[in-house]
């Protein structure tokens, strides 16, 4: 599994806190979420912090996953 990539966060004046994947805005954190989210920050991993609170963690194998035999009876 590779490690996420291209994420970054900017705090605004109000608390506000927006996450970035790739130049566009994936999350809005706001209160007690934007605090909590910057203490996980401070721990350290930090792209992997910003792709879990995103949902962006998903990556890698649906595309295959989507192929296999159990997955083609609808």
């Amino acid at each position: 599994m590779t490690a996420p990539s291209g994420f970054s966060y900017t705090q605004r004046g109000d608390g506000t806190i927006v996450i970035v994947h790739r130049g566009r805005a994936a999350a809005t954190l706001r209160g007690a979420r934007a605090a909590t989210f910057l203490a996980e920050i401070a721990a350290g991993e930090e792209q992997h912090v910003m792709a879990r609170w995103t949902g962006a963690y998903k990556f890698g194998n649906e595309r295959h996953a989507r192929r296999h035999p159990r997955n083609q009876g609808r």
